[in-house]
């Protein structure tokens, strides 16, 4: 550490995995939370558990991420870290939507672990509950004070509003803070949906205050910056490190710096890492708008610490709404049933309907609705078909196609794909020689397949607030934010003094460092010489949701030389962009060049079928928008000028000419001294 960093911390928070009922390593956990705790430096257990990436099913049909065994598994390991560290765990999100009742579910499993799994376990738990009622969206949405969440969400309706099942909003910290400090002595929170970052803010800030009563508002905005990146990047545990690490660890100091190490011991976290994990899924790199503010990042440093593997981290900004002069804002997430859907699998080898598949497609629709003469407009089909391009030994080789249909009901869904599978089996075409049937099917011994309700997002929108409504407030039970505490264990309270950190210290000694459970995969891309393409220069090239809306692109250069060359070159033009995404430059959402990550970025809508659409409804084909990159992968690269060749291959002999210059001069001096 450098003089100006404070000695003692602020806080230590553990991530032990980026998401809640992924699972994670329990031993690593164990030693790392023996490592900070004994220190007296107070620590929290903290992850997210929601989003938007798998689609719209949650919110719309009260599905989680995971199974609910998957939940019970990680919190089994989690409450026995609380108890037997006395550290504070918070969540927040629960069940993926962070709904009333998941975050009502989440507690129920809290409670059957205490009874079943330790007599022992004492937790005062806080559940904060961010369900929105219909009501209050509707007369702020008639007061023009509702607004899409970017360019690409389509204007809120009324119909929207009352097709929505579940309405939550995206809590900012407030709520959290607010619970802490009405519960100063609470075990566990459990949180309905929130802003990622939300909890990590929050505890920061609860620990901040404790540590200087009489805080003022300003020296706490100085500090929100900081705080918020850092939630940023741990939210998704280790993946800010190289190899990705299940989980990571902040040590946060009271003047806003923090450093970020991963908890595996293969891994490391170096300055290019941390950057490039700042910008991804979100929009824009270096402006990161959430509830009440935006994170200004423009200015923020990133220093490789002495141990290689730790971070330190300064510089992040953070700007209120009321700076701006704008209202405190939430976001709020909802979906709609849109129908019920029904789809059959298969596949075509003939190179003869091959050639020609795109002309029996609309064919086999136009049967379907031959059929269905008395439906109208009142139903939708849908073809994906994979593998255009590819040969085989025989010819063009082998299409996939998954059909998907979309009705009212879920018996007209399945008559419709019926309906569209006898048309793919026996439509006829141009050149047809094989009589007998156009299509292999039958996969997993099932015709049509019923996949029951199919839901679209209806919401995703920003409302303006009241001064005040983003608070927490347990005294009434109408707020925006609402929250219930409450004793779960019968088992008796554990004081943290001395002695007990004396224990922990003596369980650290005897606690080697276990081995990562993660596949150890080190080796790095290969260097392509000379480079032809993007792909070729880059060390990672991604492609991601950012939001239901919108799909962003991450390029990251494999060197500063890569990063200036291509900058240099301009062959990343809006004009190249949208040929090679097959998009209007228009619709390019943002897209620019991050030097701290040496790194392109460019976001763009989420199209389907030529039409700007939602994720994980009728016809999608990737949730969660990570394989829509490699389009931009084989952009070609400038040919080099001669004296760039030249530098390159300097670059790669010269170590070898100096050593052998070296000895050689050495050599010299070893004879000249015999000599004499």
């Amino acid at each position: 550490m450098d003089d100006k960093t404070p000695l003692r911390p602020l806080c230590y928070i553990v991530s032990p995995v980026g998401c809640l009922g992924y699972g994670f390593d329990e031993d690593l956990t164990t030693y790392h939370l023996a490592r900070v705790v004994s220190s007296g430096v107070p620590t929290a257990i903290i992850l997210d558990s929601g989003s938007t990436d798998s689609g719209p099913n949650k919110l719309a049909l009260g599905s989680m991420t995971c199974p609910q065994s998957a939940y019970y598994k990680d919190l089994s390991k989690m409450v026995k870290l609380v108890h037997t560290f006395q550290v504070p765990l918070l969540f927040s999100s629960a069940g993926g939507d962070g709904a009333d009742e998941h975050v009502q579910l989440m507690g129920q499993i809290i409670e059957e672990i205490a009874s079943k799994e330790n007599q022992h376990y004492r937790f005062k738990t806080i559940s904060t509950f961010s369900s929105i009622d219909k009501g209050l969206i509707k007369s702020r949405w008639r007061a023009g004070r509702v607004s899409g969440c970017g360019p690409c969400v389509p204007q809120l309706t009324e119909d929207n509003i009352e097709s929505s099942v579940r309405v939550v909003a995206q809590a900012g910290y407030e709520p959290f803070l607010d619970a802490m400090e009405a519960y100063p002595d609470f075990d566990i929170i459990i949180g309905g949906r929130a802003y990622d970052p939300a909890p990590y803010v929050a505890y920061c800030v609860f620990r901040l205050k404790q540590e200087i009563p009489g805080l003022h508002d300003a020296a706490l905005e100085q500090r929100l910056g900081s705080f918020m990146h850092m939630g940023k990047i741990m939210e998704c545990g280790g993946q800010c490190s190289t190899p990705k690490s299940h989980g990571a660890i902040a040590t946060v100091f009271s003047d806003g710096l923090f450093h970020v190490e991963p908890m595996a011991p293969e891994s490391k976290c170096t300055p290019l890492s941390v950057a490039a994990h700042t910008m991804y899924e979100n929009t824009r790199p270096d402006l990161l708008r959430g509830p009440g503010g935006v994170l200004d990042l423009n200015s923020c440093r990133y220093e490789q610490l002495a141990d290689g593997r730790t971070v330190k981290v300064s510089g992040s900004r953070y700007r209120t709404s009321t700076q701006e002069g704008m209202p405190y804002r939430l976001k709020l997430e909802a979906a709609c049933v849109k129908g019920y859907r029904s789809m059959f699998l298969g596949s075509v080898r003939d190179h003869i309907l091959i050639n020609q598949i795109d002309n029996l497609l609309p064919r086999v629709k136009t049967y379907v609705q031959h059929q269905h003469a008395d439906l109208g407009g009142k139903w939708d089909l849908g073809f994906h078909v994979y593998g255009k391009g590819q040969k085989g030994p025989n010819g063009p080789g082998e299409l996939f196609m998954v059909v998907e249909a979309l009705a009212e009901t879920q018996q007209l869904a399945t008559s419709l794909a019926s309906k569209a599978r006898v048309g793919m089996i026996h439509g006829p075409y141009p050149g047809q020689k094989a009589t007998s049937g156009n299509f292999a099917f039958g996969i997993g011994g099932l015709m049509e397949i019923e996949t029951g309700e199919c839901a679209q997002f209806s919401m995703y929108h920003l409302i303006d607030l009241e001064p005040g409504e983003e608070r927490l407030s347990l005294a009434r039970t109408n707020g925006l934010f609402r929250a219930t505490c409450r004793i779960i264990g019968s088992g008796p309270a554990i004081q943290v003094n001395h002695d007990f950190l004396l224990g922990i210290s003596e369980m650290r000694k005897q606690l080697p460092l276990p081995t990562s459970n993660s596949p150890n995969i080190t080796q790095q891309p290969s260097r392509i010489y000379p480079p032809r393409t993007i792909s070729d220069v880059a060390s990672v090239l991604r492609s991601k949701n950012a939001g239901p809306y919108e799909i962003t692109i991450d390029i990251i250069f494999q060197s500063a030389f890569d990063y200036r060359w291509v900058k240099e070159s301009n062959v990343l033009s809006r004009k190249t962009i949208a040929h090679v995404l097959g998009i209007q430059e228009k619709d390019i959402v943002w897209m620019g060049f991050f030097e701290p990550a040496l790194a392109f970025k460019v976001t763009i809508p989420r199209f389907r079928g030529g039409v700007m659409a939602s994720s994980g409804s009728f016809m999608e084909n990737d949730v969660h928008g990570s394989q829509q990159h490699t389009a931009v992968g084989t952009i070609g690269l400038p040919t080099p000028r001669a004296r760039s060749v030249v530098r390159r291959k300097l670059y790669k002999i010269l170590p070898s000419v100096a050593s052998f210059w070296g000895l050689g001069i050495l050599y010299k001096r070893k004879a000249s001294n015999l000599q004499g």
